[in-house]
């Protein structure tokens, strides 16, 4: 249960105030969700791991390498995934797509 709120609470301030104070533009708010309240969640299983119940001998240590490796892994594959769409279809919509709109240039959709 403390996991579980603590991970909440971490989750809330990364998907509003780290958000704000870093600018970065995250309308799903997936990297304050899945990245941080993730991160709390694994390394407070290292706190809270008691070798008595789970027979693994765990700790933070542990939990902080995974997550760490995680990280890397996630950030190094994300790269390469967006590099190569950069170069096949592209990252962007064009200036004109923009202005128009998504909806309607990608999409044919129209509010009525």
């Amino acid at each position: 249960m403390i996991i579980g709120i603590v991970a909440g609470v971490v989750c809330f301030l990364a998907a509003t105030s780290l958000k704000t104070a870093l600018g970065y533009d995250d309308s799903l708010d997936a990297f304050g969700v899945h990245c941080i309240a993730a991160s709390s969640g694994a390394l407070l299983t290292g706190v809270f791991a008691s070798k008595e119940i789970s027979g693994a001998d765990g700790s933070v240590n542990h939990q902080l390498w995974g997550v760490g490796t995680t990280l890397i892994y996630g950030f190094v594959m994300s790269f390469i995934i967006l590099k190569v769409i950069d170069m096949t279809i592209g990252l962007r919509v064009t200036e004109e797509q923009e202005r128009e709109g998504l909806d309607l240039s990608l999409h044919g959709e129209r509010v009525e």
